[in-house]
């Protein structure tokens, strides 16, 4: 991260999930597990984030929700899938409103298996999602 000359700045978005992940995602903010000792920035702003956590499954409300959001946020910019459904439907990929994990429609750059995923689980793969951050700008400022 030494890289970077800004804190990377995370957006959090419910896409259709039992909840369950979510809880998970904010427990990384409380004092226990806390994703800003890394220097993350929980924020609500899509034109400010960096990193985009989803959670849930992709149904057809939330896919054009999710696809302005990443519309909105400024390149570079990573997303990272917490949880099963988010990945891949979980156990509703075979249901008649899931369109499937989040990759159906944005990219996805880093995935987070788990049901729920854990807090452990979900701070590494944000610091993953911080890593190719810092390979895209790389890549942006060489271009």
């Amino acid at each position: 991260m030494s890289r970077l000359k800004k804190s990377p700045w995370m957006l959090h978005y419910d896409a259709s999930s039992c909840n369950g992940c979510d809880i998970e995602v904010l427990a990384c903010t409380m004092p226990r597990f806390d994703i800003e000792r890394f220097g993350i920035i929980n924020t609500g702003n899509p034109f400010h984030a960096d990193i985009l956590l989803i959670t849930g499954g992709v149904n057809a409300q939330s896919a054009q929700v999710v696809k302005q959001i990443y519309s909105q946020m400024p390149n570079p910019k990573v997303v990272v899938a917490v949880g099963i459904c988010a990945c891949t439907g979980g156990v509703f990929k075979d249901c008649y409103n899931i369109l499937g994990g989040v990759d159906q429609v944005i990219p996805v750059d880093v995935y987070v298996p788990g049901c729920a995923a854990r807090p452990q689980s979900i701070i590494d793969g944000v610091l993953k999602a911080v890593e190719i951050l810092e390979k895209k700008q790389e890549a942006r400022e060489h271009a």
